[in-house]
């Protein structure tokens, strides 16, 4: 497990502003509550909390990832709009602490959906 720090800075702020996120012209994802992180260099990422996301449309997958900074990754697949997006969506279950408070919120790759709009 790595910490961040000035070589590799980690922030996770309340967003003020609605996201949303759809898939095949289906909102399967929207809230007030989402959580931005931002981390080194990469762009911004919005977790969503689970409780926010159209859940009959999400279906686990098997893949999974490691992050030294964050933990263990699983995987969501989701069928919305006539469309099947695999690993669209991934989540922490139980991330490091240093960034605990995105655990068991989904976040959403740009390019495997129609959008992630983030509305006033």
């Amino acid at each position: 497990m790595k910490q961040p720090g000035p070589d590799h800075p980690i922030t996770i702020e309340p967003n003020p502003r609605r996201v949303r996120v759809l898939v095949g012209g289906v909102i399967v994802a929207e809230t007030t509550r989402a959580l931005t992180l931002k981390e080194a260099s990469y762009p911004a990422v919005q977790y969503v909390p689970r409780e926010d996301i159209a859940q009959d449309l999400f279906d686990p997958s098997e893949r999974r990832s490691h992050c030294p900074y964050k933990g263990e990754a699983s995987y969501h697949t989701v069928s919305a709009g006539g469309l099947v997006r695999r690993d669209v969506a991934w989540s922490y279950e139980t991330p490091h602490p240093a960034v605990a408070a995105i655990a068991g919120r989904l976040a959403f790759y740009p390019d495997k959906v129609d959008a992630i709009e983030e509305l006033t």
